[in-house]
């Protein structure tokens, strides 16, 4: 009987080891497996699963930028537009592209989760591009060949070809924005921040994630880009097409790899709650200790479903009235209530939530001039380019391949940054922690200013050496293109320092419930941008187009004043950069309270630049 009992015993210590290591395997931060089991860590994510959708991501920006990189040229040489038209259309459909960011980070933090949402909205990409392949290749591009060069423009275009050509570009942009904020953040989900060497590897990612992006679109700038500067437009096109599809398979391929977070619910519901909830208690008394604040009793729930608590704060106190206990209140919660009814009382990480947001609007609001600096690479840069010498030893160079170097500048820059800016400046600081993301931005603010400046003064050599000494010709100048090169370059630096700051500062920075939204924000400012860019180039040219002017944006720029355009974006931007410094400095990062119910430091972000090494 001894001998049983012993025997019991050692096989229940054995089960209780068992089920003890396997609780040992499973992540912390509330992330699961595709059936809805917490994931088990060797099992899941990790950088298996974060370097599939790298691939993915490097490959579906080949395919976006296969069309982005020339649309310009495209607009101006087959469809016959003028250069401050196509400009503008341009512009206005990339920020059409990075408005439906907030569609797909909507539809993700509420109701279908990242997964699903980057599948479905991969997949209306494809399609997209595989109707404008398509409608390009039959009615479009005729007679044959055309749009190879300025001289060689396409003949009139049917109704039908040219509705075709708007919903197939339209149904790229809601493709690609729709899926761009998602699988960034689900990129993220993938390393588990409450493990020490994972949350590290979460930090790396983001750069990562940026540079494959920027590797995936080289490609696209330089052979797509010869292809269809030749006029090989339905070719590339086609690649385009080809590349995005097998974005898809090889994302869907790891499917069983993946780590997910559930859908939250409707965040816009839960900001409406605090707000009328805090409405309806304006007269209501806060003590000054907090001590009437519904908290939230435990942080089983949170982890569970992998949103942690936040920590109350001061500022923008009103909101805190959506989280005072009242007597009808307190009645309810004694009497065992199922649950409180959160249009009344709701507690306080829901309010912080309300806070984040607002908090992060200022910050967001100062990198839309940035994404107009950003933006003229795609229009401008490119229609300065074809005015200039494109030749070198009788090769043409197309000018929208000169972004090459702006890719170029960004890969190295990132190297930089992790290996010589980031420790110098932390033993110059005498800190650890190195810049902030907020001090990343404003250095990438100073930068962008740089590169206006330089585009400026290359534009008033352009127009210096025009081709026959005639400021008014149509040729192009006799100076090289290659001139640009240090603008794409100080471009590509200030990417680095804004980009990818603010990439890690939305993510880390935006309540669990709202990650997507969190990385929206970043493309919703280039959208903003891009829309800004475009009321821009319009206001400027209804004030300098006069009787015997032009504008400062013609179709032929050797008789416009392209520099002056120029320096005033340098202008804008460093009055932005004032406004800017000050929101940094009012600026209260958010502190999340860990699982283990203590505040956690891999939360903030801090975290960032504690790591040394891509």
């Amino acid at each position: 009987m001894a001998c049983l009992n012993i025997f019991k015993d050692q096989r229940y210590d054995d089960i209780e080891e068992v089920k003890k290591q396997k609780k040992e395997e499973q992540t912390l931060d509330g992330s699961v497996d595709r059936h809805g089991r917490p994931a088990i860590r060797g099992r899941s994510g990790s950088w298996i699963a974060g370097v599939l959708i790298l691939v993915n991501q490097g490959l579906a920006t080949l395919a976006f930028f296969g069309v982005g990189v020339n649309l310009v040229l495209f607009l101006t040489r087959v469809l016959g537009q003028d250069n401050a038209e196509a400009a503008n259309n341009v512009s206005k459909w990339t920020g059409t592209v990075y408005l439906f960011s907030l569609v797909g980070a909507f539809l993700s933090d509420s109701y279908w989760g990242r997964f699903k949402t980057c599948a479905i909205f991969q997949a209306i990409f494809v399609l997209g591009l595989a109707s404008l392949s398509l409608s390009s290749y039959l009615f479009l591009l005729k007679p044959k060949g055309c749009g190879n060069n300025e001289e060689t423009l396409c003949g009139p275009h049917s109704t039908v070809g040219m509705a075709l050509f708007y919903v197939s570009i339209y149904m790229i942009a809601l493709g690609n924005g729709g899926y761009q904020p998602n699988i960034a953040t689900f990129g993220a989900d993938q390393f588990d921040e409450e493990d020490p060497k994972e949350g590290h590897s979460k930090i790396a990612f983001f750069s990562y994630f940026y540079l494959a992006l920027n590797l995936g679109s080289l490609f696209s700038n330089t052979i797509l880009g010869y292809f269809e500067d030749k006029g090989l437009w339905a070719l590339g096109f086609w690649a385009s097409t080809g590349s995005a599809t097998l974005a898809l398979v090889l994302f869907l391929c790891g499917t069983p790899r993946y780590r997910h977070y559930t859908p939250k619910g409707n965040p816009l519901s839960r900001v409406c709650q605090v707000l009328i909830a805090a409405a309806r208690k304006w007269k209501v008394k806060m003590l000054p200790s907090g001590e009437n604040l519904f908290e939230e009793v435990t942080n089983k729930d949170s982890s569970q479903n992998g949103a942690r608590n936040i920590l109350h704060t001061d500022g923008f106190k009103f909101l805190d009235r959506a989280a005072i206990i009242t007597e009808k209140d307190l009645n309810r919660i004694e009497s065992n209530a199922p649950q409180t009814n959160p249009w009344h009382l709701c507690t306080v990480t829901q309010v912080e939530e309300v806070k984040c947001i607002l908090r992060l609007l200022p910050i967001w609001l100062c990198t839309i001039l940035y994404s107009v600096v950003f933006t003229q690479m795609a229009s401008l840069f490119v229609e300065q380019g074809a005015a200039m010498k494109t030749t070198l030893s009788n090769f043409h160079i197309p000018p929208a391949s000169m972004s090459s170097f702006d890719i170029l500048s960004v890969a190295a820059f990132i190297f930089l940054y992790r290996r010589v800016i980031d420790p110098l400046a932390s033993r110059f600081m005498k800190n650890p922690k190195g810049l902030t993301e907020l001090q990343r931005m404003g250095i990438g603010l100073v930068i962008a200013i740089m590169a206006m400046v330089s585009a400026g003064i290359v534009e008033c050599f352009r127009l210096k050496y025009a081709v026959g000494g005639t400021r008014g010709s149509s040729s192009p100048s006799s100076l090289s293109i290659f001139w640009q090169v240090p603008q794409y370059i100080l471009v590509g630096a200030s990417e680095v320092f804004m980009y990818v700051g603010q990439l890690e500062f939305f993510n880390s920075q935006a309540p669990d419930r709202l990650k997507s939204f969190g990385s929206a924000l970043c493309m919703t400012s280039i959208s903003l941008g891009n829309y800004v860019s475009s009321l821009l180039v319009t206001i400027v040219m209804k004030i300098s187009t006069r009787d015997k002017m032009p504008g400062w944006i013609p179709g032929n720029l050797n008789k416009g004043h392209l520099d002056r355009f120029y320096f005033l974006l340098a202008a804008l931007t460093a009055a932005d950069l004032v406004v800017y410094i000050l929101c940094a400095k009012w600026y209260k990062y958010t502190k999340f309270e860990g699982r283990n119910g203590e505040e956690n430091p891999n939360s903030t972000t801090m975290l960032a630049t504690e790591l040394r090494v891509v």
